[in-house]
């Protein structure tokens, strides 16, 4: 019998402050839905934020 899957962590990293011009948490690029809302998010709806995250993070880093 296989192991259930370990949790989905939190993006969190305690750099909370919110962008006026994304709407994005500078420090984990959540919304802020994203944020009120994790704790009751399933594990697929978590990794699809996740994958939210690193094209966000993209974004911003690629910006001039």
């Amino acid at each position: 019998m296989s192991e259930p899957a370990p949790p989905v962590p939190s993006p969190c990293n305690s750099v909370c402050r919110m962008n006026a011009r994304t709407g994005w948490c500078e420090g984990c690029f959540r919304t802020i839905d994203e944020i009120a809302s994790w704790s009751r998010m399933d594990d697929d709806e978590k990794r699809a934020v996740w994958l939210q995250l690193a094209q966000r993070r993209e974004q911003e880093t690629s910006r001039p």
